[in-house]
């Protein structure tokens, strides 16, 4: 037999190795791979049956077949939907602070699939520090936030209806001092019959570039929408509660005596604002969300307005809140894209909301049940649908923190 000399010996080792390795990597070694799996992705036009693989926290690939030899875990998703992980861009999650009934997010956002959300103004300029210390840098959810231009934030009563403590300036600074977290401004309760507030709160949203969200609150007599949308909001900025209204001293976006929707809102969205339900305890009402979709005007974002009231009353939860406008006509994948690529445009936060190989591997993992269910609205109105979405599994930074039937194998990563 011809002996092999060392250095042909040495060199016939690194090859073998060099190529073992390059195999390891192209057949797997990742993290986790999602199988099976029916992929929405609305940016990157994905609708059908796709695998995922995840690796260093990082969407490392999406194609028809993934091989998993060699990844730590194995998701079987077959019969359900994977979805980028869902931005909530209306809720309240300072817990320690001030805001209507807020709550601590990472108890009620993984569970829905939720990986991202939006304080929706809790703090201003003077709160949000403590707010980023006490909340946002301990939770395991992405919390970002809208910047009350009321420097106490939500404290409600006087403190909210202080014209002197709605400065832009300070503002301004502040959100230029966290400019990835703050992503725009909120006014919210404001109950007197002047448009100042809302003239603050839009400069500090030019200056810095950034969207504004406005809860009109109740004047009396009530600020006119037309003048609202057409005149006052910048291209960019945000109705919340679009489904609500009708009350004392708010207008709706329907003529509830006529049932029609008004005839400026096509223009109004023509002209760049932007309409998210912000469903809450009560500003989501039939009477106003189902001639408004039967005329075409669906939401550009589904969120919640989260707090501890809303999830215990006709809100419950995000997945909720898509049920209904699903029930109301919007076709799925619309409805996927209102809480996914749509709010992280309009947030301008392009990196999130897909599922795009190198993003941070933010995930959705959903089942639709069938039966029959009730949807409820803010005053106890109901209409009924036959399926209803439920949470299976949120990744959330490459890690899975929500498994509800166990469909990871194995089910714990060996420490």
């Amino acid at each position: 037999m011809k002996k092999i000399s060392l250095p042909a010996m040495l060199l016939v080792i690194i090859t073998f190795a060099v190529f073992s390795c390059k195999s390891n990597n192209n057949a797997g070694g990742y993290n986790i791979v999602i199988k099976g799996g029916h992929v929405i992705d609305p940016k990157n036009n994905i609708d059908g049956p796709m695998d995922i693989a995840v690796k260093d926290g990082k969407i490392a690939l999406v194609a028809e077949s993934i091989d998993t030899t060699g990844a730590l875990q194995v998701v079987d998703a077959t019969g359900m939907y994977v979805t980028p992980g869902l931005i909530d861009m209306h809720a309240h999650v300072n817990q320690r602070g001030a805001g209507p009934n807020p709550i601590p997010a990472d108890g009620f956002t993984f569970r829905v699939g939720v990986t991202t959300v939006v304080d929706a103004g809790c703090t201003g300029f003077r709160t949000f520090p403590e707010f980023k210390k006490q909340v946002i840098d301990i939770s395991q959810t992405r919390v970002l936030a809208f910047l009350n231009i009321v420097g106490e934030g939500l404290r409600g009563g006087p403190f909210e209806q202080n014209i002197k403590d709605m400065m832009v300036e300070p503002a301004v600074e502040c959100a230029k001092q966290y400019p990835d977290i703050i992503v725009g401004f909120k006014l919210a309760h404001f109950v007197g019959h002047d448009w100042t507030p809302i003239l603050r709160a839009t400069e500090a949203g030019r200056i810095c570039n950034k969207p504004f969200m406005v809860d009109l609150g109740s004047a009396t007599p009530p600020l006119p929408l037309d003048s609202l949308f057409l005149h006052y909001l910048n291209p960019g900025d945000i109705y919340t509660h679009c489904y609500g209204g009708g009350g004392s001293g708010r207008e709706s976006i329907v003529d509830l005596n006529t049932g029609q929707l008004r005839p400026f809102m096509p223009d109004a969205r023509k002209r760049g604002i932007y309409f998210s339900v912000g469903h809450g305890g009560g500003s989501f009402f039939y009477p106003t969300a189902i001639p408004a979709t039967k005329a075409g005007f669906y939401p550009d974002v589904i969120d919640t307005d989260l707090n501890a009231s809303s999830m215990n009353g006709a809100m419950k939860n995000i997945l909720i809140c898509m049920d209904k406008l699903q029930a109301l006509g919007m076709d799925f994948k619309s409805v996927i894209s209102s809480v996914t690529w749509n709010p992280a445009q309009i947030i301008k936060h392009p990196e999130l909301g897909h599922l795009s190989a190198g993003s941070e591997a933010d995930i959705a993992i959903l089942s639709v049940r069938t039966g029959k269910f009730g949807l409820v609205d803010g005053r106890g109105e109901k209409i009924e649908t036959d399926k209803k979405l439920e949470c299976q599994m949120t990744v959330r930074a490459g890690r899975i923190v929500y498994d509800l039937n166990g469909i990871a194998n194995p089910l714990v990563l060996p420490r």
